[in-house]
């Protein structure tokens, strides 16, 4: 971790990942907030010694293992526990990191607010993978229990199919050596819905296209990759050549679209706030599918959330500008008790 000098108030971004703090840290500029970055990926703190004043922000995210960052998961719970311990206001503290790096704990806490979550089977090690998968009909998935990008997300639409991967060379081992045995839940339409918190308000809502199958579902420009499916040039068609004609390929449909019929008066939000509350989680995207028999099931809380550039460009609420207004509240208001 950087070191924390002694200047004015400000708002200090905990975070292991640069190429998704461009368009916060833009926000935080257009809106005047003094802001510094703090890095999870090393350094060092004295834990007898005060933290300068002001407002941190954890965006502490599970994937950052992928990143080569295995040790931010710790470095953020420690310097959290300090920053509390010192009475500083911290947005997504210790507790947050807690449920980021567990869909476990994530599961038993929505469980605990009342709503329906998958039906879901935490395997400790390889051992017992394939006795555990056959108490779920097929098809089934798997997913990492620390996740984030879609890690050891798969689908398997036999036992033997399971039992091959477990016991073969394509099996991916967890980082923290759970995996998720979990039922698979058939959209009614072919998408999932993220919607979007902001001191623990609804922002806005999602639209994330899933027809192509994937599960790399983050939002963030950064995560981008490119379009599968549309790699001609052209469209061949039997004689277009021969007449001198060019058919332009189709253009792939956004992955991210605002969804306009969920609002802050939507049940679900209300109680997806409420949620957030209880748990409190202040900023955060909260992914939910709604299922071909009926079922509304939230199946992934993101506490170090993004904001994809193509749902904004519409001029409707911009994710990045509620959290720096947010921040810049924040800021204002722990400068004033401490005056």
């Amino acid at each position: 971790m950087s070191s924390i000098d002694d200047v004015a108030p400000r708002v200090y971004i905990l975070h292991e990942n640069p190429d998704w703090i461009p368009p916060l840290a833009a926000a935080l500029e257009a809106e005047g907030v003094a802001f510094s970055e703090l890095h999870l990926t090393g350094g060092s703190i004295d834990l007898t010694a005060a933290p300068a004043d002001g407002v941190y922000w954890s965006r502490f995210s599970a994937s950052s293992h992928t990143r080569g960052h295995a040790g931010a998961k710790d470095f953020a719970r420690s310097t959290l526990r300090w920053l509390e311990a010192h009475g500083r206001r911290v947005v997504n503290g210790s507790r947050v990191v807690d449920l980021e790096v567990s869909k476990v704990s994530q599961y038993l806490a929505l469980a605990a607010a009342g709503f329906d979550v998958p039906r879901t089977i935490a395997v400790f090690g390889r051992d017992d993978l394939s006795r555990r998968a056959r108490e779920l009909p097929t098809p089934f998935i798997t997913k990492h229990n620390q996740g984030g990008k879609g890690l050891g997300v798969r689908r398997f639409d036999s036992y033997d199919e399971f039992d091959a991967y477990v016991s073969g060379p394509d099996f991916e081992e967890p980082i923290d050596g759970i995996t998720l045995l979990q039922e698979y839940l058939l959209a009614r339409e072919p998408f999932i819905t993220r919607a979007e918190f902001v001191g623990g308000r609804f922002v806005y809502a999602v639209r994330v296209d899933t027809s192509a199958g994937s599960f790399e579902l983050c939002p963030a420009e950064a995560c981008a990759v490119p379009e599968q499916g549309f790699a001609p040039a052209v469209c061949e068609v039997p004689g277009a050549v021969d007449a001198g004609l060019v058919i332009d390929p189709p253009t792939p449909a956004p992955l991210f679209t605002r969804r306009e019929d969920i609002t802050a008066e939507t049940p679900l939000i209300a109680r997806l706030e409420a949620f957030l509350r209880d748990n409190g989680i202040e900023v955060a995207g909260i992914e939910f599918i709604e299922t071909a028999d009926g079922r509304v099931v939230p199946y992934d809380v993101n506490t170090n959330t993004n904001y994809n550039p193509d749902v904004e460009h519409d001029g409707g609420p911009s994710g990045a500008a509620a959290v720096a207004r947010f921040l810049a509240d924040e800021l204002s208001r722990t400068a004033a008790v401490r005056a």
